[in-house]
């Protein structure tokens, strides 16, 4: 997988000192906290009823069952090109189209993607359009009664076995294995939408509930009543429901970042993982994954216990708040991947099977401009995504206090703060090195 490692910047390319990011990263956060403290003193976030209509004839086109079918449709026919050149395509990793696309252009452009379109996997999932032609013969969903009840579990669950299977499986870059990756991955959800109806994609398809959380982040929302509308993205991720199991899944999000921050560090890589294999691999992301659901948990109960709530639903209460934070994350460690690797994709998309004297786009033969971004601008989005994320994270922690307990206290915030300040200098120190 070195051909598809996740490339961000080392320690030299921070174009200031570590410990200068470090402590401003975290004196911004505890500056933005005594701001809110003595600014932000009432909810000042819209609900889900607020928001400017946008034209209904942009309703309309967007909410067409006609052009939701065609998103489909051409998801499924990529995805089935996709998956014929993994299988029938050159077997040399750095000449197959399949782990780009699925690795950089898919699993990373879903940030972009849900911040500029909104929840666009959950119009154009593939999977739900198989689902619809296999349901003529399975009418029946037998489980559906039972899915309300499972929350995001099962989301949270299966977007660890993906990026466990990016993060540490030793041969995920292989053709055949992201072939049969896909196909399973397709096999299994589809499978269990036809038992428990169209509804799994919503809290089973970890690629859906991913997209689907990132644009809450997006200035794209919905009305209470339905009405597409441009709203504060703070405002929308406010109003994210309290689902059981979403805490889950930003913990499973922001553990395997770190996770693979921590992978590319000096100390793993001679050290816990140094045999490079799939025990270490697996043994280091499900410690990750615990410490920072140990510390938002911890985070969450103090909060709450100062503030005299019931302990039981503050991670749920407070777990939109991570969104951001694990976007910030999530940015920073690949946006120079989707910038520099991003091209080879559509390198390899001339020919996806190639097949020689094929150029359909006449970009067979070009390589990746390292230019196109430099080291600095790296540095500068790694740092500002961390810390933008980490700022936007207290603020709606704070809103949500507020609506919890209108007279919160300064002191009941603070645990979830000081985590969230832990978070930021862990992760600004994974990405540069401490």
């Amino acid at each position: 997988m070195n051909l598809l490692a996740h490339g961000v910047g080392s320690r030299t390319d921070l174009p200031i000192p570590l410990g200068l990011a470090l402590y401003g990263a975290g004196a911004a956060i505890l500056i933005s906290f005594a701001a809110l403290l003595l600014f932000w003193r009432t909810p000042k976030l819209g609900g889900p009823g607020s928001g400017r209509p946008l034209p209904a004839a942009v309703q309309a086109t967007v909410d067409s069952p006609v052009l939701r079918r065609a998103l489909q449709a051409v998801a499924l026919a990529l995805l089935v090109l996709v998956t014929a050149a993994a299988l029938a395509g050159p077997g040399e990793t750095s000449r197959n189209l399949a782990p780009w696309a699925l690795y950089v252009t898919f699993w990373v452009g879903l940030v972009p993607a849900g911040l500029l379109l909104g929840p666009v996997w959950r119009v154009a999932n593939p999977l739900r359009l198989l689902h619809r032609l296999l349901r003529a013969a399975a009418p029946a969903a037998p489980g559906a009664a039972r899915l309300p009840a499972l929350g995001l579990w099962p989301a949270a669950a299966s977007l660890l076995v993906f990026l466990w299977f990016e993060l540490v499986y030793p041969d995920r870059a292989e053709p055949g294995t992201v072939a049969a990756f896909l196909i399973g991955w397709a096999v299994v959800h589809t499978g269990l939408a036809l038992w428990f109806g169209e509804g799994w994609f919503a809290r089973g398809d970890g690629f859906e509930v991913y997209s689907t959380l990132i644009a809450r982040l997006s200035l794209w929302a919905r009305r209470a009543d339905g009405r597409l509308v441009l709203r504060n993205p703070l405002a929308t991720a406010t109003a994210t429901p309290e689902t059981p199991g979403l805490a889950a899944v930003v913990v499973v999000l922001l553990g395997s970042t770190a996770f693979d921050g921590l992978s590319r560090t000096a100390w793993w890589q001679t050290g816990p993982g140094a045999a490079n294999d799939a025990l270490s691999g697996t043994l280091g992301l499900v410690a990750m994954v615990a410490l920072v659901a140990v510390l938002y948990l911890l985070g969450t109960w103090l909060s709450g216990r100062l503030a005299g709530q019931p302990l039981r639903v503050q991670p749920r209460r407070y777990a939109a708040t991570v969104v951001p934070i694990a976007l910030g994350y999530t940015i920073a460690h690949y946006f120079s991947l989707l910038v520099l690797d991003g091209q080879t994709t559509w390198i390899l998309a001339s020919n996806p099977f190639g097949v020689a004297g094929v150029d359909l786009f006449g970009t067979y033969d070009d390589v990746v401009d390292l230019r196109a971004v430099d080291p600095d601008t790296i540095a500068y989005v790694q740092v500002g995504g961390v810390v933008a994320g980490h700022v936007a994270g207290v603020t709606l922690a704070h809103e949500r206090a507020l609506r919890s307990e209108r007279h919160a206290r300064a002191s009941d915030q603070l645990p979830l703060v000081v985590v969230m300040v832990l978070f930021t200098v862990g992760g600004l120190g994974l990405l540069f090195g401490f």
